[in-house]
C-alpha cells in the first residue's frame, strides 16, 4: 500500500492538551458544547462548529460550515495551530488503563481507498458522508484522521520500538477521561513509508465516513483539474495505522423501545424456544455464542450452538444470530439501520447504562453481547462483506487535532 509523510498543522506545545478532542461523531452537539465550553482552542469548534452558533441552528446548514472554516482559520492565526516545517510521519499511542496501542499517523492514498486496498466492512450513510465531504471540502483539510488496521508486520513493529524507546515524544497529555495521548515526530519518516509497500491491505476500523469522504473531496478535485499530476495532496487522506494484535473492541450493545406487543413473560418464553435461556443474572456473556439480556429489572442469558463455519462470516456473528433469531421475528426489528424502536450504546458506557435506559421507561429490554474480534472484522472485510450496524466499538478513540492534513 501507500503511504506518505505529510507537512501537518499541530497544536503548539502549550496548547496540545486544550486542542485535542473526541471524534466528532462520539458526542452530541450538547455534549460537543459541553466539552468545548471555556476552552476556544478545542479541535472541536472546527469539527462540531454548531456549538458556536445558536441552539436550534440545523447543523448542516451552509451557517456551520462557514464557522467551521472562521475557527479553523483562527486556530491558525493565533498560532494556535502550527505549521510543520518538513513533512513528518509520527508515532501516536494510547493508553488507557492496562491496554496500549501504538499506531503509525501517515496519508494514505485514495486510489487504495478506491481499489479496496483499504478494505471496509460498513456501509456509510449518505447525510453523514456528505456532512463530512463537504466539511473536507471547506476545511481545505482533512480534520479528522481515518483509524486503520492492517495485519501484524515485524518489520515495522521493530522501527515502532526503536523510536518509542529511544526518543523523547512531542506530545504527551492525558485526556478528560484518563486516557493518555504520547506522539512522537519522525521528519521524512521514509523508513516506515518503505516498510508500508509491502502490507498488502489495511482495513478501515473506525472512520468509514471520513475516508469515504476523504475519497469524494479528492475525486473531485482531480476530476476538476486539468492539470492534475498525481502529487496533489488531495490525493492523500490522514489516517493513523495499529497492528490488528494490538486494537481493543468492547460490545455494542442494544436497546429495544418495547416487546413488540408482548408481556415480559410472554417474551422471554419466545426467546427461551430459540436459544437456552438461564435466569443466572450474569450481565455480560463469557464468550461468543450468547447474550445477556436485561428486563423488568433483572438479568437474563441466551446461549447457542455455534453456527457452522460453512456459513457466510457475517451470519456467524453474535449480532447477526441475535438479529436474525430474536430482534427480527419476536420484536418486529426488520431493519436496524433505520427502525427508530432500536438503539445502541457502546460498550464504554458499560452494562450500568443498559440498566439506567430500561428503569428509566424509555426502554423496555437491553442486550449486552460478546465483542466482535479484529479477525472476525478482517474476515469479513476480506470476502467483501458489510458488518451489521453498530457492531464495533473500538477503544480507546482517536484524538482529533493533534495532527491535521491539509489539501493544498
Amino acid at each position: 500500500m501507500r503511504t506518505q509523510a505529510f507537512r501537518a498543522l499541530v497544536p503548539a506545545p502549550a496548547h496540545a492538551a486544550e486542542v485535542a478532542c473526541v471524534p466528532y461523531d462520539v458526542v452530541s452537539t450538547e455534549e460537543a458544547r459541553a466539552l468545548a465550553k471555556g476552552n476556544p482552542c478545542s479541535f472541536l469548534h472546527v469539527l462540531r462548529a454548531e456549538i458556536d452558533l445558536p441552539p436550534d441552528t440545523d447543523p448542516y446548514s451552509e451557517a456551520v460550515y462557514a464557522k467551521a472554516r472562521e475557527n479553523f482559520t483562527r486556530l491558525q492565526e493565533e498560532q494556535i495551530l502550527v505549521r510543520e516545517n518538513e513533512p513528518c510521519v509520527y508515532l501516536y499511542r494510547q493508553t488507557m488503563g492496562h491496554h496500549s496501542q501504538t499506531g503509525i499517523a501517515l496519508t494514505c492514498h485514495i486510489d487504495d481507498y478506491g481499489e479496496d486496498v483499504i478494505r471496509k466492512h460498513e456501509k456509510t450513510r449518505k447525510l453523514k458522508e456528505d456532512d463530512r465531504t463537504r466539511l473536507v471540502d471547506t476545511l481545505n483539510a482533512n480534520p479528522g484522521p481515518v483509524f486503520l488496521t492492517y495485519k501484524d508486520q515485524e518489520k515495522i513493529d521493530r522501527i515502532v520500538e526503536t523510536i518509542t524507546t529511544s526518543e523523547e515524544p512531542a506530545f504527551d497529555l492525558t485526556d478528560e477521561t484518563g486516557v493518555r495521548h504520547t506522539l512522537w515526530r519522525i521528519p521524512g519518516g521514509k523508513e516506515i513509508t518503505a516498510a508500508f509497500e509491502s502490507v498488502p491491505f489495511a482495513y478501515v476500523a473506525d472512520g468509514h465516513h471520513r475516508s469515504a469522504s476523504a475519497y469524494r473531496v479528492g475525486s473531485q478535485r482531480r476530476a476538476a483539474n486539468p492539470n492534475h499530476e498525481g502529487a496533489e495532496s488531495y490525493n492523500w487522506f490522514l489516517s493513523v495505522l495499529f497492528p490488528a494484535s494490538q486494537l481493543q473492541i468492547l460490545p455494542y450493545n442494544r436497546v429495544v423501545k418495547d416487546l413488540n406487543g408482548l408481556n415480559v413473560p410472554s417474551f422471554l418464553e419466545r426467546a427461551g424456544e430459540v436459544f437456552v435461556l438461564s435466569s443466572d443474572g450474569r450481565k455480560s456473556p463469557d464468550g461468543p455464542g450468547e447474550v445477556c439480556i436485561y428486563v423488568d429489572g433483572n438479568w437474563h442469558s441466551l446461549e447457542w450452538a455455534e453456527p457452522g463455519s460453512s456459513l457466510n462470516p457475517v451470519d456467524r456473528l453474535d449480532v447477526s444470530v441475535l438479529q436474525s433469531r430474536l430482534l427480527a421475528p419476536v420484536l418486529g426489528i426488520k431493519d436496524p439501520r433505520t427502525d427508530e424502536r432500536i438503539d445502541f450504546v457502546g460498550g464504554i458506557r458499560g452494562t450500568d447504562e443498559l440498566e439506567k435506559r430500561v428503569d428509566s421507561g424509555d426502554w423496555a429490554v437491553a442486550f449486552s453481547l460478546f465483542p466482535v474480534t479484529v479477525d472476525q472484522l478482517i474476515s469479513i472485510a476480506d470476502a467483501g462483506e458489510i458488518m451489521p450496524p453498530k457492531s464495533t466499538w473500538f477503544e480507546p478513540k482517536l484524538r482529533s487535532g493533534l495532527f491535521i492534513h491539509t489539501l493544498e
